[in-house]
């Protein structure tokens, strides 16, 4: 029996309306079996994959308008999942990933809710071995630089799973990582742009990070 408290709420994009089943807040906590905390997953970061960060915000409604016909789309730790969902949404070709293992089922009960088809989704790691993903035209991603260690292991990532034609947008709150994590993409071979979000004001607070491009 789950003792999590959940919230249920409808996030607006244009005429889009997508429907989420969310931890109630950050305090929630259900380990059943250790399998986070062997996954190195402590009771401190457990919850962070269930709520709703401004970053995801700021990239599901970049991604609103897109341009996806014909592209093969990875969101990268996707953790609730909001822009994979919008994604689905617009019959978009998503997959998406993430390492804790709560991930898929609270993805599947979203797809549900929004009444779409099923998203596929690998449980994998940066660092893990060959996850059978494949390449991607389009990788996206949200607040993913949050340790140090995150700039080798995301840039080794992405580069493993981006077509020799690809562009990558990822959303940084503003974290102190994301100018290493830039280099170490350019010497991959990428170039590099970043800017600000633009009319951000579905945000409760002002947006200081920065939406982070990069392209080969």
């Amino acid at each position: 029996m789950s003792l999590l408290r959940f919230r249920y709420q409808t996030i607006e994009f244009g005429d889009i309306d997508i429907h989420l089943r969310t931890l109630r807040d950050k305090q929630q906590y259900q380990d059943v079996g250790d399998i986070a905390e062997k996954l190195g997953i402590s009771s401190a970061i457990w919850s962070l994959f269930g709520v709703i960060w401004p970053s995801s915000e700021v990239l599901a409604h970049l991604l609103l308008e897109y341009e996806i016909a014909g592209k093969r789309i990875l969101e990268v730790g996707c953790g609730i999942g909001l822009t994979s969902l919008l994604l689905n949404d617009r019959h978009a070709n998503i997959t998406a990933t993430d390492y804790h293992p709560e991930v898929e089922q609270f993805l599947l009960e979203n797809v549900l809710l929004n009444k779409g088809k099923k998203i596929p989704f690998i449980r994998t790691g940066w660092g893990d071995g060959e996850s059978g993903l494949g390449e991607f035209d389009l990788i996206v991603g949200s607040d993913l630089l949050y340790e140090g260690d995150h700039v080798e292991l995301l840039s080794s990532f992405i580069n493993q799973h981006a077509k020799p034609h690809c562009e990558i947008i990822i959303v940084d709150p503003g974290r102190s990582y994301h100018a290493r994590f830039s280099k170490k993409m350019i010497t991959l071979g990428y170039t590099h742009s970043q800017s600000k979000a633009e009319n951000a004001d579905y945000l409760t607070q002002p947006f200081r990070g920065q939406i982070l491009r990069y392209e080969r």
